[in-house]
This record gives C-alpha cells, sequence and structure tokens, in this order.
C-alpha cells in the first residue's frame, strides 16, 4: 500500500541515494539533511520508504528543492509529481501575504523538464547565468 508520510530515517534516507548513485556521506550529516529539512515529503511502499523530496528554507527569500528521488520501480505512476507539488504548497501555504520566494534546484542531468512543468525555467536563461555547485570535502 502506497502512503505519503513526513518522515524519513537518515538510514533509509543514505539508502535511497545509493539506488539511484548518488554520492554518500557520513550518519551525522543524513541525520542534519533529514533533521534540518523545512519539507520532506517520504512514499511508503508498506513501511519501505520508496521515494523522497527535501525541501530547504531559509524563512524568507530563498528556497532550494533537494533530493527528489523516486526509485525505478515507482516512476510514471506520479509520485515525483505529488511529492514536488506537495513541497511547493507547504511553502506556499507558510508563506505571508505580499511575499516572494525564489526556489532552486540542481535537476540530474535529462530531468529539466520534468521540473519545467511546475513552472522552473531551465538556466541559463535571459535574466540568469548557468547555476554552478562543487562538492566541498575536508580530508
Amino acid at each position: 500500500m502506497i502512503r505519503y508520510t513526513d518522515t524519513i530515517t537518515p538510514e533509509e534516507y543514505m539508502e535511497l541515494r545509493r539506488k539511484v548513485g548518488w554520492m554518500e556521506f557520513p550518519y551525522e550529516q543524513a541525520k542534519a539533511c533529514v533533521e534540518k529539512a523545512y519539507v520532506i515529503r517520504c512514499v511508503r511502499d508498506d513501511d519501505k520508504a520508496v521515494d523522497v523530496a527535501r525541501l530547504l528554507w531559509d524563512g524568507s527569500y530563498i528556497a532550494f528543492l533537494s533530493d527528489v528521488i523516486v526509485d525505478a520501480e515507482y516512476r510514471h505512476q506520479g509520485i515525483g509529481s505529488r511529492l514536488v507539488e506537495s513541497c511547493l504548497q507547504k511553502l506556499k501555504d507558510d508563506m505571508k501575504p505580499g511575499w516572494k520566494v525564489k526556489i532552486t534546484l540542481n535537476s540530474a542531468k535529462g530531468k529539466e523538464v520534468f521540473y519545467e512543468r511546475f513552472g522552473f525555467e531551465a538556466r541559463p536563461h535571459d535574466d540568469c547565468g548557468a547555476g554552478m555547485d562543487q562538492w566541498l570535502m575536508k580530508e
């Protein structure tokens, strides 16, 4: 039975990252990812976590949609769309009247079209240069 929850354990979160081939990091960081997220949306098949999305928000004008992970077995069922819509709706519900919030994300390669359906624009475009990132690591 598929159900949506607002919680995921650090272990479940890291297992979903592993399943899609994303970088792993220490438990302490995974725990912070889960605990400090503004929104967590987790899809469970019975009790097993199978999909997740996280939204970070500074409480002002910047938010970051992160870690939209949909297991290959559950794709093309509208689950990813519901995860994103739920995160965006929670943010919209909590915004004060007149507020504007810029939501950013780093799309996995080839998944840009998925996010465009929600109003995201691929970069670069007329107003913005290419998005940039780096992994900062300490040995």
